[in-house]
């Protein structure tokens, strides 16, 4: 557990050195400014300062309801408690909550403050406390009778996704609950990783759902810091009593000042943490290359999310500290060469991964030791961080859930009355829905079928309106109730006899692939057309909603660099789309994990120029943006020309309106390409579809996947790792084997600016779709320019004088009922194409 005080260590000595010398410790330089910062002193009448901070009674801050019945305590003397933060609390005889508002979602932390202080007329050392969130359980029956301390502190990191945030607190065992002082505080975005690497089974590990406790935060080699030292209110204690040898480790520091932060935010940690170390010392053993361990105690029925951080303040050379990284009996790292990846000293870096304890004993623990065949056999450590990961029950106590916890709960009454009310209100409409189905049918079996049939979708396809009585009648192939989607411009209307003609009966040597959605089959049609055939699956709810999106969509859609769809058939609970065949399959397959011929890299420019055309239609081309949502390389189609066109619309959205800046929305999409924004708070925008598309650029030009586990960590995930290299203007160290000695250095500098402009951490960063084509149409002439063109300016985005500039109108695009393909097709892409290629960058003038 997270101590408040440092206890123990080898030299009282050095500890309290260290304390004079942090006494002056330097502030960071770069203060961060949280969003929502709640600091909490729950049953106070006044103000309290802590650590150089203000904490304000719940009972005059305006953004936080307090619910339930409560009475507040206070101690009798500010000498009785151990912190001024313990001089009062909030004390719930019955359930009780604070409820926060909540300005800007995504990770926050919670940190609580308990002591059963005297003098409130309750025995609070018996209180038996749990605290849970809307969701999540934090603590479960927690009292201070079974507790040695006489106080205590907990931190968390939950990811808040909606606009409020309640903190519930639960008496249990006929005793009360309560709490001294609450802080909820707004994280910085990258602080708390969306995933780590898994150790044990190794592979990614996505902890975007998940809540963690912080159980260990050790400043190695260094003194407590407190939250008056830490821009985010961290607590770092030393790391001495948990050393498996004391004498195993010998104590480095320098000044907090030498650190620079050029791969790591200051707010990863303080300057302090990375400017002292634990280095081997002399543990007295005949073997010289043993290592420096620590052991946690931790609740073995749980995983842990540990980072480690690393900076070489030891060595006078570069290349000189080679080392191993051990998590439990895992080599988390094998040859951890600090300098080889920072490219200096003293700078910060930091490794995520996520770990069990170890089998036979209730401890995880972290190890460095000598590489074998390095000249200097030392090893370092700076600071570690170990946090608990929510279970299974979303529960970092025990496996009782928060639905344990509320089975009817007043909030789940209302629910389960508006779902009941829903359920029969979409009953009464479906029923309505089929006898007009069969009025009609019965009026147009007396008279000629004229015109085009309506598309009709199963009612249980739209969320809005699903039932479980129309997923029966699905599943069992009888006539399900339903809605209909009337126009004139949802392509032609396949019968189901027809779709199994043109596919063999679902020929499986004529498979294509295999997606969310369902099987992609190669047909031919009677007139000998080539088509596409997908097939969905009828028993799924997400292939349902995804039906009705594609052909939504693409109902509205037509251009050149959009995959076009022709019809559909929705007959026997069938969902099956037919789009136009494109024969060279997805772009994946023209750059790794097959033994297609490798593409030139003029050829790749005009595949990336023809998908930015698409997405760039869909950004600008409507009234309304349309927002992809799932842009990777297996969405991008070729045909027997080569020409891209962008596929997959089934996790489509409508953009923001006029007045909104983006779109908040469930995250979907797939793991490597995800906007870590939109990840992080589910607001979606065009730039979403922005940064996925830079992830493509990088799979162009590095020909691997986005995601590889079994990669070095700092391997995995492609937009991080050609990152890092394309900042460092070394792209073409990692680029394409096949494109050494190819590709116009020029060329290849604005497309790796291009792609590094779109993997900005922030959406507001990254271009538009319109620049980033204009970019990629400016790199292909770089490239087809002479061999000796001179490198351009660094403001290379200065547009080509010899094309006159034109208006641009978007209205040219709009084409509702031309088939892809067509001449009026093709006029409008060629204006698109002149227009785009002289459009200017704005930020590169």
């Amino acid at each position: 557990m997270l101590m408040m005080m440092m206890r123990g260590g080898r030299s009282w000595v050095a500890l309290v050195l260290a304390g004079m010398v942090f006494a002056v410790m330097p502030h960071s330089d770069c203060a961060f400014t949280p969003v929502d910062s709640y600091l909490v002193a729950c049953g106070s009448t006044q103000n309290v300062t802590f650590e150089g901070r203000t904490f304000v009674p719940d009972t005059l801050q305006s953004s936080i309801l307090l619910k339930g019945n409560s009475v507040a305590a206070s101690a009798g003397s500010p000498s009785d408690v151990p912190l001024p933060l313990h001089q009062s609390a909030r004390v719930f005889p019955q359930t009780g909550s604070y409820r926060f508002r909540i300005r800007q979602r995504g990770r926050h932390w919670i940190r609580l403050y308990f002591h059963p202080i005297r003098g409130s007329g309750q025995n609070l050392t018996s209180a038996s406390i749990t605290v849970v969130t809307d969701e999540y359980v934090l603590l479960k029956n927690f009292t201070f009778k079974n507790y040695n301390g006489s106080y205590l502190f907990k931190e968390y990191a939950v990811n808040i996704t909606g606009d409020t945030l309640t903190l519930t607190f639960i008496p249990s065992n006929h005793s009360v609950a309560f709490v001294n002082a609450i802080e909820v505080v707004s994280i910085p975005d990258g602080v708390i990783p969306d995933q780590a690497i898994g150790l044990s089974p190794k592979g990614a590990f996505s902890i975007y759902e998940h809540v963690l406790e912080t159980v260990y935060r050790l400043n190695m080699g260094g003194p407590v810091i407190t939250p008056a030292n830490d821009t985010l209110g961290r607590i770092w204690e030393n790391d001495a009593k948990y050393l498996h040898v004391n004498s195993s480790a010998t104590n480095v520091s320098v000044s907090p000042s030498v650190i620079r932060y050029t791969l790591v935010k200051p707010e990863i940690a303080p300057n302090w943490v990375y400017a002292t170390a634990e280095t081997m010392g002399d543990p007295d053993v005949p073997n010289e290359n043993f290592n420096i361990t620590w052991v946690f105690p931790v609740d073995p029925e749980f995983k842990y999310f540990v980072r480690v951080h690393f900076c070489d303040i030891v060595s006078k050379l570069l290349n000189d500290l080679v080392f191993t990284l051990y998590i439990n009996s895992d080599v988390a790292l094998g040859v951890v060469d600090l300098s080889a990846w920072t490219g200096d000293l003293a700078v910060p870096l930091y490794r995520d991964f996520v770990s069990n304890s170890t089998t036979e004993t209730d401890t995880l623990t972290v190890s460095v030791g000598p590489e074998l065949q390095a000249d200097v056999s030392n090893a370092i450590m700076n600071g570690v961080e170990i946090m608990k990961i929510s279970n299974a029950a979303r529960s970092l106590d025990g496996h009782t859930s928060v639905d344990d916890l509320f089975p009817v709960s007043p909030l789940k009454k209302k629910k389960i009355w508006i779902i009941l009310g829903s359920a029969l209100g979409a009953s009464l409409l479906a029923a309505s829905l089929v006898l007009c189905y069969c009025c009609l049918s019965a009026r147009q079996s007396k008279t000629p079928h004229q015109g085009r049939p309506l598309l009709h979708l199963p009612l249980y396809g739209n969320s809005l309106t699903m039932s479980k009585m129309s997923t029966v009648s699905q599943k069992s192939g009888g006539t399900a109730s339903c809605i209909s989607l009337s126009s004139s411009s949802l392509g032609r209307v396949f019968l189901f006899q027809e779709i199994m003609d043109a596919t063999n009966r679902f020929d499986e040597s004529l498979l294509l692939g295999v997606g969310g959605f369902g099987r992609v089959y190669k047909g031919t049609l009677e007139d000998g057309t080539r088509v596409a055939v997908k097939r969905g699956n009828p028993r799924s709810e997400q292939g349902l909603a995804e039906f009705r999106t594609e052909i939504e969509m693409l109902s509205k859609l037509r251009h050149r660099h959009l995959v076009s769809l022709i019809g559909y058939c929705d007959e026997r609970s069938e969902m099956i789309l037919v789009y136009e065949y494109m024969a060279n399959g997805p772009l994946r397959s023209h750059l790794y994990g097959t033994d297609l011929p490798s593409l030139p890299w003029k050829q790749r420019l005009e595949i990336c120029i023809g998908a930015a055309r698409g997405l760039h239609y869909l950004h600008t081309g409507a009234a309304r943006s349309i927002i992809h949502r799932d842009v990777k390389t297996t969405n991008i189609l070729l045909d027997e020309n080569f020409v891209a066109k962008v596929a997959d619309f089934g996790l489509s959205k409508a953009g923001p309106n006029i007045d909104q800046t983006h779109v908040s929305t469930a995250v979907k999409g797939s793991f490597g390409y995800l906007d870590p924004e939109y990840f992080r708070r589910q607001q979606l925008t065009e730039k979403s579809d922005v940064y996925s598309f830079g992830v493509v650029l990088m799979e162009v030009i590095c020909t691997r996947p986005a995601l590889n586990p079994v990669l070095p960590r700092e391997q995995v995930n492609i937009a991080e790792w050609a990152l890092n290299w394309q900042k460092k203007g070394m792209l073409d160290q990692i680029m394409d084997q096949n494109l050494r000695g190819k590709v116009n250095p020029a060329s290849l500098k604005k497309f790796g600016e291009t792609a590094e402009k779109c993997l900005s951490e922030h959406g507001v960063d990254r271009p538009s779709m319109g620049d980033v084509l204009w970019n990629l149409e400016y790199a292909l002439q770089l490239q087809e320019s002479s061999a000796a063109l001179a490198e351009p300016e660094e403001n290379s985005t200065n547009h080509i004088p010899s094309i006159p500039l034109t208006p641009y109108d978007n209205s040219t695009s709009v084409i509702s009922h031309r088939r892809s393909g067509s001449d009026d097709d093709d006029a409008d892409d060629a204006a698109t194409s002149v227009v785009f290629s002289q459009l200017v960058n704005p930020r590169g003038r």
